[in-house]
């Protein structure tokens, strides 16, 4: 059985509302969630969200947020502390048969718990009334305007928002932390990949009486400790040298092998026709100095990028060209492709062959099952021994459409960029 929904969002200063309907699967029983979000230091409560505590019995939030709102609720409440794992939080929320509040820092909606009602509890009506989100509160106090601010969450995640962002060149980045990528360990990762062009300004323990703004250059940044209540804001202050198609003689090259290297016409022509601008999951085989990956990876951030090499010494190679671009968040690996487990690899919509070494069909054989759809493989082929044999492979695969183009760089042989789609 299907119902529409109706979820109400009250802005802080209560001034205005919007309302949306959703149809939805009937999967638990009506309730209803008020959803309130507060500062880490409760001041005072408007008058609606009194007149909501006291309305209720139920309430629920994390252990910090219990200590804030405690001395305001009702003396016969039922808390329900927020803890791992979700399911079995969720489970004892289904089988209340009332109304609940629900307490979450700042605004519940930005990277809070609100989400995880709307999608973990789709038949329930939440209604939200935010404070001001963290990012919001220290643009306020520098004071600046943050309308076009790239916001990205490091908070329990990797690093690929905040890495995308960089090299996507953003004016403005906010930083959500954690205890593990703190603003230093953030200002040290800008400093080891070249994004010297950023300050940054951190708050510490916004809302409380020792809140601090520190406005550092990365290296005071770098080396000072910070509160475990933190944020950040990047500020770009001018840009960094970028290349669309780096040169070769710029790359850290194989010693004694100057021509090792994918030249810069080939390659940018070859990640052309891979069409990598609309894939997402993108395999380097035999990435040799890394000059493939790199360039996907500065002309597309949005890809995640898989690299194998077997050559000894390759992964310090690849390494000192990632840092030597700003191009982190390539995963590189020092080992033959034929022999390594790819149970743990996301699947590839996009695959060159950088080098094959004779395995040609062994590589055809190993990816033409992880390869999605609609997803292409490529090579640049030297001879026309290779072409010939990469052309057939595709045929015996049933790959639906063959492409070819020969490129010529300066006085070097003619390559044939072929791309084959599944």
């Amino acid at each position: 059985m299907k119902r529409s929904i109706k979820i109400i969002i009250h802005t802080h200063e209560d001034d205005y509302k919007c309302e949306f309907h959703m149809a939805i699967k009937n999967n638990y029983k009506h309730m209803k969630f008020t959803v309130v979000g507060i500062p880490d230091k409760l001041i005072e409560i408007n008058s609606e969200v009194s007149d909501i505590i006291s309305a209720n019995k139920y309430f629920s939030g994390g252990k910090r947020h219990y200590n804030i709102v405690r001395h305001i609720l009702p003396e016969d409440h039922t808390w329900i502390e927020i803890t791992v794992p979700i399911d079995g939080l969720i489970d004892r929320y289904s089988k209340i048969d009332c109304d609940m509040v629900v307490f979450a820092s700042g605004d519940p909606l930005f990277y809070g718990f609100a989400n995880t009602l709307l999608s973990r509890m789709p038949d329930a009506e939440v209604v939200v009334k935010p404070y001001f989100n963290s990012l919001q509160m220290l643009a306020h106090r520098i004071p600046m305007p943050y309308q076009d601010m790239k916001i990205v969450s490091c908070t329990g995640r990797p690093w690929k928002e905040l890495d995308n962002a960089l090299i996507k060149g953003e004016e403005k980045i906010g930083v959500l932390t954690d205890r593990k990528k703190t603003p230093d360990a953030i200002a040290k990762r800008l400093i080891k990949y070249g994004y010297t062009n950023y300050r940054v300004i951190v708050g510490e323990q916004l809302g409380n009486d020792n809140e601090a703004i520190l406005n550092l250059t990365l290296n005071e940044a770098a080396d000072r400790i910070f509160s475990d209540l933190n944020n950040l804001i990047l500020i770009k202050e001018h840009n960094r040298n970028s290349y669309f198609g780096i040169p070769e003689t710029e790359f850290n090259i194989l010693d004694g092998r100057p021509k090792m290297i994918t030249k810069m016409p080939v390659r940018l022509t070859t990640l052309a026709m891979m069409e990598l601008n609309r894939r997402e999951v993108f395999w380097d085989i035999g990435f040799c100095t890394g000059s493939v990956s790199i360039e996907a990876r500065l002309q597309f951030p949005h890809l995640d990028i898989f690299a194998w090499e077997k050559r000894v010494n390759s992964e310090e190679l690849i390494s000192s060209n990632i840092i030597k671009f700003g191009a982190q968040g390539i995963d590189y690996y020092e080992t033959d492709f034929i022999d390594c487990c790819l149970d743990d690899i996301k699947l590839p919509d996009a695959i060159f062959i950088g080098g094959h070494g004779g395995q040609m069909r062994d590589i055809f054989t190993k990816v033409y099952s992880k390869l999605k759809a609609g997803g292409v493989l490529a090579i640049n082929s030297v001879s026309e021994k290779s072409r010939q044999e990469f052309i057939m492979l595709t045929k015996e695969f049933s790959f639906k459409q063959i492409r070819e183009q020969v490129v010529q760089s300066n006085n070097d042989n003619p390559i044939t960029i072929i791309v084959a789609t599944k």
